[in-house]
């Protein structure tokens, strides 16, 4: 296993949008493992520099990278060798880092999950502390820092051509799944060759929902183990935990996502434990929980989660 590095700046970083024509920032080989930084924060947000860190690739960013449709800053894409269209990219999270001293929640009228109940523009500074791991909010609590990233994507297929970073989609993108921290893995299909995974919207700490449109974003450093999995044959987004199998729908219509991810869950367990589909059903209703992944991107989430232990019944320590 081969280690990479990308660094965070203009020469590696698209802002707001997957490009399956995008150019690699960086080539490795399936299986290796490659740490990637990415940055998080408007210009119009930044706080004080006397008192904050400001990440100097951040300053760069703002003023010589032009945004895009979306609002994300993504670091890729990075090429690995061996990945084609039909394959699934298996990406292994392990390990998120902060790599700022600060985050920030947005407020917008017109768009969250209460569009019409804010009629201002908010922005609020979140001081986060490495030591506690935890973010200080204004009246004073310590939230506990949980930190993932928002956006793990591949390239779209070729024929969508550039589209934006703000709807989650087949190829992943912004799932904001608060589930996506280190020691999970997300599989993602592969759509144009060499797969470009591109990274970005860092989060310390998401409810399910994200219902305000934002969580704790900020800047983090991710490590990431990349596989091609040419064994693997699905046409949407899984993940696991050391502790749960996942699956995930992606709709405008929230009972349309839970309709995608349950279905795929039923699949998940004829392959996983070659029970019928009378039978995953019935245990997905008395076993697995339906969780609103959010319900701010366009296209809303729900992620089926269903514990390994009952798919397992003889399992009795997690790897």
């Amino acid at each position: 296993m081969a280690e990479h590095r990308v660094k965070a700046g203009p020469s590696t970083c698209q802002w707001g949008y997957f490009d399956p024509l995008s150019k690699p920032v960086a080539t490795i080989k399936s299986g290796d493992r490659v740490t990637i930084d990415t940055m998080s924060g408007n210009k119009a947000h930044l706080p004080p520099a006397d008192r904050f860190f400001i990440p100097p690739e951040l300053t760069a960013i703002h003023a010589e990278v032009a945004q895009g449709p979306g609002p994300h800053i993504l670091t890729g894409p990075v090429y690995v060798e061996g990945a084609k269209p039909g394959s699934v990219l298996e990406v292994k999270i392990e390990a998120v880092n902060l790599l700022q001293d600060w985050g920030i929640n947005m407020i917008r009228p017109l768009a969250g999950t209460l569009p019409y109940d804010f009629e201002e523009t908010r922005a609020t500074l979140i001081p986060l502390d490495h030591k506690k791991m935890v973010g200080v909010m204004p009246w004073g609590l310590e939230l506990a820092l949980n930190p993932f990233f928002g956006i793990m994507s591949v390239a779209p297929p070729l024929n969508w051509g550039r589209v934006t970073s703000i709807i989650p989609r087949a190829f992943g993108g912004n799932l904001d799944n608060k589930e996506l921290v280190a020691g999970a893995t997300l599989y993602l299909p592969i759509f144009v060759e060499g797969a470009l995974f591109t990274c970005g919207d860092g989060h310390g700490a998401q409810g399910d929902g994200e219902v305000n449109v934002t969580a704790i974003e900020t800047s983090l450093q991710g490590t990431f183990t990349l596989t091609v999995r040419d064994d693997l044959k699905f046409t949407y987004p899984r993940a696991e935990t050391p502790t749960h199998y996942i699956t995930m729908g992606m709709d405008p219509d929230l009972d349309q996502c839970a309709v995608m991810a349950l279905r795929d869950m039923i699949v998940l367990l004829g392959e996983k434990a070659n029970l019928s589909r009378e039978d995953a059903y019935m245990l997905c209703s008395l076993a697995c929980d339906l969780r609103v992944t959010q319900t701010v991107n366009g296209s809303k989430g729900i992620h089926a989660m269903i514990a390994k232990t009952i798919v397992h019944p003889t399992l009795t320590q997690m790897a």
